[in-house]
C-alpha cells in the first residue's frame, strides 16, 4: 500500500524559528539579529511592511529574494559596529533611522543589526527616550538583550541623545491638503538625510 505524503499540512506542522534575540518593541514593531534562511517562514507570519537594517554591509542575495517575494520594503543605515564610531555620525543615523521607524506607514516593522545587541540596542533605547521611559529602564532593557556584551559608549550616547531635536522634527511634520481626501505627512525641513533604500 502506498504512502500518501501532505506536503501542506507538514509545512503548517513545521516549526518556526525567530532569529536570535527576537522581541516585540511595540505592537507592530520588532527588533531581532541578523536573519537568516531557517527564519524566514517566521518573519512571513509578521506580515513586515519594512526592515531597517542598520549594518553597512551589502545585505545578501537570498535575504534580498526574499524581501522582494514578501514586498518588503528596505532601509539600511550603516552603523559600524566598532565601539569608536564617530557620535555625530552615529546620531545622524540613529535620528534617521528613527523617523523611519516611528512612521506607522512602515509598519509592519523589523530592526536589525548582526546580533541584535549594540546598534539595535542603541535605536530601541532612543525610542524609548522619545516615549518618555525613564532612564533605568531604558538600560535594563538594553542590557537584558546586550548581556555581558553591555557596552557603557552606547549606554553614555543613549542617556546623552537629544530627543528634543527630533521631537521639534515631529512638529515640523505636518499634514497637508485638510481640505481633500488625499493627506500626505511632509517634512517642512527638505535638507534631512534621505534613508537609503536599496533598490531589488
Amino acid at each position: 500500500m502506498g504512502m500518501i505524503v501532505d506536503f501542506e499540512n507538514d509545512q503548517n506542522d513545521a516549526v518556526l524559528v525567530p532569529p536570535p534575540n527576537f522581541a516585540m518593541v511595540e505592537d507592530c514593531v520588532f527588533r531581532s539579529s541578523f536573519p537568516t534562511p531557517s527564519n524566514f517562514p517566521f518573519l512571513q507570519t509578521l506580515n513586515l511592511r519594512s526592515i531597517i537594517y542598520l549594518c553597512p554591509e551589502p545585505y545578501p542575495e537570498g535575504n534580498l529574494e526574499f524581501l522582494r517575494s514578501q514586498n518588503i520594503r528596505l532601509f539600511q543605515f550603516g552603523i559600524e559596529g566598532k565601539t569608536d564610531v564617530s557620535i555625530p555620525v552615529l546620531k545622524d543615523s540613529i535620528m534617521d533611522a528613527l523617523k523611519v521607524l516611528i512612521d506607522v506607514r512602515n509598519h509592519p516593522i523589523l530592526v536589525h543589526c548582526k546580533r541584535g545587541k549594540h546598534r539595535t540596542g542603541c535605536l530601541v533605547g532612543c525610542l524609548r527616550k522619545l516615549q518618555n521611559w525613564c532612564l533605568s529602564s531604558v538600560f535594563e532593557e538594553y542590557q537584558r538583550f546586550a548581556g555581558a556584551k553591555s557596552r557603557t559608549t552606547d549606554l553614555t550616547f543613549i542617556e546623552m541623545f537629544d530627543v528634543l531635536s527630533l521631537s521639534q522634527c515631529l512638529y515640523s511634520i505636518i499634514y497637508q491638503y485638510h481640505g481633500s481626501k488625499k493627506r500626505r505627512l511632509l517634512y517642512k525641513d527638505e535638507n534631512l538625510q534621505k534613508p537609503r533604500l536599496t533598490s531589488f
